[in-house]
């Protein structure tokens, strides 16, 4: 028999496997597909450590010398992607698709920061002393970036955690998620393929039950000096509880509740498609997933029978049933779902009791008829569930959207700009999308989220700004 392959750690530029590993299951066939790695102590302190003797170099480096590099690692990502998307494929249960979207997407990122990385400047301001020749305002990397990036989105979530730090010269710790590792190290090893030096970017993975100890010691290490995390509210609550008592900074991009403002005006069709792309994409895996649909009472019926023939067209009984990363995520829409159906919610479509190939797979499930005291009202699915809600002004409309903790992405639907826009800057999200869906996010536009959906931006060069600190020099001749 064949020895099952044990993803590594990247530790100073080397691949390095601990005599302890970890199975790795894919949800899509509950097989062991590979181990991985599990880190301890000694593995916390080789990879900060690392990362801090590169920075003494890299941080220095030119920025055509980044520039060079990230246009390198593009053309290796277009070159390996059907390795890169079967890791994920394996480990997640993610379509063809979505794998190829992520793939993708993590190739623009890379070209698009690659543009950016000579833009980050300094400033040659007045001053007031008079005796004063004057002043420098310099930007400068922080050193070494502990970055943490989720399963559902692992190319695109993943090299954005690493990718803007070390394009501002920092260099970086990725602790990847035990779901994916082999997906993350696909992901690091592009970069050391391209010929990133030694230790800019380094990588380890740990089991579950050590989340705390391990993420504990990164956080606290000195030599670590700002934590970039992508994950679901109740962790980063945790990251930055950990970050604020060692006094770092963090950049925090968490959970989300979006709604999508279907007006009476829409062009239904299109609104219909989007909410069910929006809704169901990924398996509704995704922090932007559409989790509410508020439409207008005059086109409510109407609506609903394009929605329920979009989401049959796209995800009906004619394709496999999507896959979530685990039966617990299966197991909660479930729960949501029982608990809004005993409190007087209707079923618009889908069965949630329907028995599936797997445990891990759930298809979309439509509900109506749902009321404040139900729990799918207020807490995040993350899975294949949506509901629908009908409005009649625009100040029910927004209240509704803005009735939640959460603050990361919402779309409105309408014919009108006025209108669009002036729902827009209503709304508490970090974005807003006008007649189209809630998952949207690309290289040249600022991401991130308000209330408990995080702070901070990805992307663009307030993407870049997150990495540096500025250092005031005043001069006299």
């Amino acid at each position: 028999m064949a020895q099952t392959y044990t993803v590594p750690f990247f530790i100073n530029g080397e691949e390095v496997v601990t005599p302890k590993t970890f199975d790795i299951t894919s949800p899509s066939t509950q097989k062991v597909v590979h181990k991985c790695s599990s880190a301890t102590d000694a593995e916390v302190k080789a990879v900060v450590n690392a990362a801090a003797e590169a920075f003494k170099t890299w941080g220095k480096s030119h920025p055509n010398q980044r520039r060079d590099l990230f246009l390198k690692a593009a053309d290796i990502f277009e070159k390996r992607k059907e390795e890169l998307g079967r890791y994920m494929m394996d480990e997640t249960g993610a379509p063809r698709q979505w794998a190829d979207f992520n793939i993708k997407t993590a190739k623009d990122l890379l070209l698009d920061v690659a543009g950016r990385c000579g833009t980050l400047e300094g400033t040659f301001p007045v001053v007031n002393d008079p005796d004063s020749a004057g002043a420098l305002i310099l930007q400068e990397p922080l050193g070494v970036i502990l970055a943490a990036a989720p399963w559902n989105a692992p190319y695109i979530l993943g090299i954005r955690s690493i990718l803007y730090p070390i394009a501002a010269g920092n260099t970086a710790v990725l602790k990847a998620t035990e779901l994916c590792p082999r997906s993350m190290w696909g992901l690091c090893s592009v970069f050391h393929e391209a010929g990133l030096p030694k230790g800019v970017l380094n990588m380890l993975v740990h089991e579950s039950v050590n989340a705390a100890a391990i993420t504990g010691s990164l956080i606290a290490h000195p030599f670590v000096r700002k934590v970039n995390f992508t994950g679901s509210t109740a962790v980063g609550r945790i990251i930055g509880r950990m970050a604020g008592e060692n006094l770092k900074p963090a950049l925090l991009e968490l959970g989300g509740k979006a709604s999508a403002i279907v007006w009476e005006d829409a062009e239904l069709e299109n609104a219909a498609t989007q909410c069910a792309l929006g809704a169901f994409l990924n398996s509704g895996q995704v922090c932007m997933s559409t989790e509410r649909i508020l439409v207008h009472k005059a086109v409510r019926a109407e609506f609903e029978k394009k929605l329920v023939a979009a989401v049959e067209n796209m995800f009906g009984p004619q394709t496999p049933a999507p896959v979530l990363i685990n039966s617990l995520a299966v197991d909660k829409n479930k729960r949501l779902i029982a608990d809004a159906l005993s409190k007087g919610a209707k079923l618009l479509y889908g069965n949630p009791n329907a028995q599936e190939e797997t445990p891990t797979r759930m298809r979309p499930v439509i509900l109506s008829g749902v009321t404040t005291n139900m729990d799918v009202y207020m807490i995040e699915s993350f899975g294949p569930t949506v509901a629908v809600y009908e409005i009649e002004t625009e100040e029910e409309a927004l209240r509704i959207a803005n009735d939640t903790p959460y603050g990361l992405t919402s779309a409105v639907f309408t014919e009108d700009l006025r209108r669009g826009f002036r729902m827009a800057k209503e709304i508490e999200t970090g974005a807003v999308h006008i007649n189209s869906m809630t998952v949207h996010d690309e290289p040249t536009l600022p991401h991130g989220g308000t209330k408990e959906s995080g702070y901070g931006r990805f992307n663009t060069d307030k993407g870049l700004s997150e990495w540096v600190r500025s250092k005031t020099v005043t001069f006299r001749y």
